[in-house]
């Protein structure tokens, strides 16, 4: 994997989420891409933006933080974290002007310089608790 590749992580977070650049999508995501998500799949840049076009519609302030990327052969693992503030309808929930936070690990298959395969993982539960105020402490304290 060459070192513009292994950035091609990084530099996914950077540009489409810290940036908010649609655009960029396409340049670092391959027309014909698979992305695995939430027990679903979507092709190419097409089918993801329907979930940014969401997110920014949601979303105002977001930032994303790489803690680490780890790359063997052709398969490049980000862990990172997100922080943004609830903002607008994008997700079906009226906007709280609450901040949150969440945790994602996304894996990549790196081909000729694009992601043409992505895994993503992340806390989509813990981020809906945060915007509608049903904090999970709540669980614990219930069941005490």
């Amino acid at each position: 994997m060459t070192e513009e590749e292994r950035d091609l992580g990084k530099r996914w977070f950077e540009e489409v989420w810290n940036r908010g650049r649609r655009d960029a999508i396409p340049e670092m995501l391959a027309p014909h891409a698979v992305l695995h998500e939430a027990g679903q799949d979507s092709v190419g840049p097409d089918g993801f933006y329907p979930l940014f076009d969401r997110m920014q519609a949601a979303m105002e302030e977001i930032q994303t933080t790489v803690h680490d990327t780890i790359a063997e052969d052709d398969r490049l693992c980000v862990r990172w974290s997100f922080r943004a503030k609830h903002a607008g309808p994008g997700l079906g929930i009226a906007a709280t002007g609450k901040t949150i936070h969440v945790t994602g690990i996304t894996i990549m298959r790196i081909a000729d310089g694009k992601a043409v395969e992505g895994w993503q993982n992340w806390d989509m539960l813990g981020m809906m608790e945060q915007i509608r105020g049903t904090a999970r402490a709540a669980t614990y304290v219930a069941a005490s």
